[in-house]
């Protein structure tokens, strides 16, 4: 286990993702990041009515730059959840959401993060559909 120990300003990167083959399927994609000194947040849903969806299924897809303070939010959604060493076999079997979380001097070995609670992962839900919104708008 790396822990919770991963100062904010080193994080580079965070992905959610979820994935199902339900009729019709399902996939959704979040992504915060650094690119340069700017925060960035991408979104990504496929539909469709095969499985697997492809990106030639993608219906909404878009990269928004965060202000300090949307950045500051989504850190903390982060707080007390725990990195531990990835897990190959995570993509396999159920439907997600699959979470890695990459960081500033990482040995590109121990990225599967998961959220302290499931509420606070909701939340964390919940204010990636309220980042698309205010977005679409």
């Amino acid at each position: 286990i790396v822990g919770s120990e991963i100062a904010a300003e080193d994080i580079t990167e965070f992905y959610y993702t979820f994935s199902s083959s339900t009729y019709p399927p399902k996939y959704q994609r979040y992504r915060f990041y650094k690119e340069k000194e700017t925060y960035k947040f991408y979104y990504e849903k496929r539909e469709g009515f095969v499985w697997p969806l492809t990106e030639s299924h993608i219906t909404l897809s878009e990269s928004i730059e965060l202000s300090e303070k949307e950045w500051a939010e989504f850190v903390n959604y982060l707080n007390g959840g725990k990195v531990i060493e990835r897990n190959q076999n995570s993509e396999t079997g159920g439907s997600g959401p699959w979470l890695y979380l990459y960081w500033e001097g990482d040995r590109d070995k121990y990225h599967q993060f998961s959220f302290s609670t499931l509420s606070e992962e909701k939340a964390f839900e919940s204010f990636c559909v309220e980042l698309v919104k205010s977005n679409s708008m």
